[in-house]
């Protein structure tokens, strides 16, 4: 008999077939509509494991609903989808992606730093209305130079580093917050100095966040700290909603207390703040940075080879709960 698993969302053909050769599958190709609550406790019942994204929900009462679940394996890097406490008292392995999508990440982060600092999407709009009448005019859509600026990141693990080499082919300055230092190797190939977050706030130009949610990150850029910022300076946000309290950034964003933002994430996406929609200097994208065709396929199959490990009994490559491998183990 085949393992049974759960494919909650539709992926690409190519990896069903590969999960069909190892796999009883429950996918989700036609429909592809999330699986929330009871719907999701349906599908679970029966199942040995789960292909999952980072949007799906496993708390404590979607895992007691599963009896045979053995592993959740999350095709994203972020995992605060996942009741890890809850998943390791049932021994359920967990599992996310991390790596294969860093210089993907990093780039969008770097999309969104040119089309916030420098107008783009407001510009592309006001072209598309019409509004290009006159010729060229010296005040038209001025933005911030990205060239020998102040880059401060937040979070500086293998996305935010590989947004800080990308910063040193624009001359860049670099300042960054970690909760814990880089080593000086690290350091010295980025030309990065390590700073409080007050201090990077106060002195960027563009601020990049690119740290993991928790509970201790929710809202850590709020109306205190929008207001450290220079009235010139840009925030980008290509991490995780919540860190950024969004009802505080709008404000900040409609009184000019700041210049611009780019957000690929938000509180409560899909669903978000209405009031971006209504910013000009608000460049928004819809959770994407990750969305090449060659990344999300890396994705994919690092996933699937993290389920298929755990089904076989073996440990993951990207387990995220060794205590509960350790409880399996017993």
């Amino acid at each position: 008999m085949k393992p049974k698993i759960l494919v909650t969302r539709a992926t690409f053909d190519d990896v069903i077939g590969k999960l069909r050769e190892r796999f009883e599958v429950d996918d989700n190709q036609k429909d592809d509509t999330p699986l929330v609550g009871e719907e999701m406790k349906r599908r679970l019942a029966d199942k040995d494991g789960v292909l999952s994204t980072g949007s799906d929900r496993f708390d404590a009462a979607i895992v007691e609903a599963a009896p045979r679940l053995k592993a959740v394996c999350n095709v994203a890097v972020g995992y605060n989808n996942i009741d890890l406490a809850a998943c390791s008292e049932r021994g359920i392995l967990a599992t996310n992606t991390p790596e294969v999508l860093d210089d993907t990440t990093a780039d969008t982060t770097w999309a969104l730093i040119m089309a916030a600092g420098r107008r783009i999407t407001e510009a592309e709009r006001w072209l598309r209305a019409g509004n290009w009448i006159q010729g060229w005019k010296y005040d038209r859509l001025l933005g911030q130079d990205v060239h020998h600026a102040t880059l401060g990141i937040i979070g500086m693990g293998r996305i935010g580093q590989a947004i800080a080499r990308r910063a040193k082919g624009f001359s860049m300055r670099i300042l960054y917050h970690n909760r814990t230092r880089a080593t000086k190797a690290v350091e010295k190939e980025l030309s990065a100095k390590y700073v409080s977050l007050a201090k990077l706030l106060k002195e960027s130009d563009f601020v990049s966040l690119n740290l993991p949610y928790s509970k201790e990150a929710h809202h850590l850029i709020g109306a205190k700290e929008l207001a450290l910022m220079k009235p010139t300076a840009v925030l980008v946000n290509a991490a995780r909603g919540g860190i950024v309290d969004d009802a505080a950034l709008v404000q900040a964003l409609k009184e000019k207390r700041i210049a611009a933002a780019g957000l690929d994430v938000f509180e409560g996406e899909p669903k978000f703040n209405p009031g971006l929609l209504e910013l000009d200097n608000a460049a928004l994208i819809p959770h994407i940075g990750s969305a090449t065709r060659a990344t999300r396929m890396k994705m994919n199959l690092l996933a699937v080879k993290n389920l298929a490990a755990a089904l076989a009994g073996k440990r993951p490559p990207n387990l995220l709960n060794p205590e509960a491998w350790a409880k399996r183990r017993r």
